[in-house]
């Protein structure tokens, strides 16, 4: 996969943290790893509406988000442009610590700024 065309998501902080309630912006149907659904089945609709349970990353590239749809009694995992924020986001004070196993531009930066010279 090439990454000259797009954009490496895990470079910034993540768009949403657990907590975070979405809408999903399109349709998801099992590609064979949701367990007690066919593959094919729609385990997602568009407009359903989650929570983020989780963030991990995929190829070193994407943030994918857990989303848990609780109405529906699944748990997805979406990448960011697949949602929306249902509302308005939580304040975010401290990007950085989301995460700590992530290291990204940022993060890199604040930290070459607290080492003593």
């Amino acid at each position: 996969m090439s990454t000259d065309d797009r954009e490496i998501e895990v470079y910034r902080a993540p768009a949403y943290r657990p907590g975070d309630k979405v809408i999903a912006r399109k349709q998801v149907k099992n590609d064979g790893t949701m367990a007690g659904f066919e593959i094919g089945d729609i385990v997602v609709k568009k407009g359903d509406v989650g929570y983020v349970r989780d963030i991990g990353v995929f190829l070193s590239q994407f943030y994918i988000y857990a989303i848990d749809f609780i109405e529906r009694g699944s748990i997805v995992g979406m990448r960011e442009k697949e949602i929306k924020p249902a509302g308005t986001l939580a304040a975010r004070e401290a990007e950085h610590a989301l995460q700590s196993h992530i290291v990204t531009r940022a993060s890199l930066a604040q930290t070459a700024k607290e080492l003593p010279r």
